[in-house]
């Protein structure tokens, strides 16, 4: 893989990593956005917690994604894949088509990170 190759898997590698690392940790503080404003009703109807509970849950499993695609980054990729595209369906059954659109790009965008880490690998 040439250098510029490389340095835009870096750029996509460092992105996916921290971004979620932050996000996660922002569930605990609110500080970017009040963030159970994005779970739909039918949603919180479900849980057998507090909206801020649950936040709190996404908050760690997105911490982990974050630190799992940083260390063992095709694994991670796939991770934050998968749950970028469940977020997205959350968002849909809120009727947030715009940000479910945004975190759909997001997800895709993942899955090319992961399969640039195959052709990383392979040129190893």
């Amino acid at each position: 893989m040439n250098n510029e190759l490389k340095n835009l898997w870096n750029i996509l590698r460092i992105t996916f990593g921290i971004v979620p690392i932050v996000a996660g940790l922002d569930k605990f503080t609110n500080l970017l956005v009040q963030w159970d404003k994005y779970l739909s009703p039918q949603l919180q109807s479900m849980l057998p917690f507090s909206s801020r509970i649950f936040m709190s849950v996404v908050g760690v499993i997105e911490i982990a994604a974050g630190l799992i695609l940083l260390k063992f980054t095709k694994l991670g990729s796939y991770i934050v894949m998968a749950w970028l595209v469940s977020i997205a369906l959350v968002l849909i059954t809120g009727g947030m088509y715009d940000v479910a659109v945004r975190d759909i790009v997001m997800a895709i965008t993942a899955f090319v990170l992961a399969k640039l880490t195959d052709l990383k690998e392979q040129t190893a």
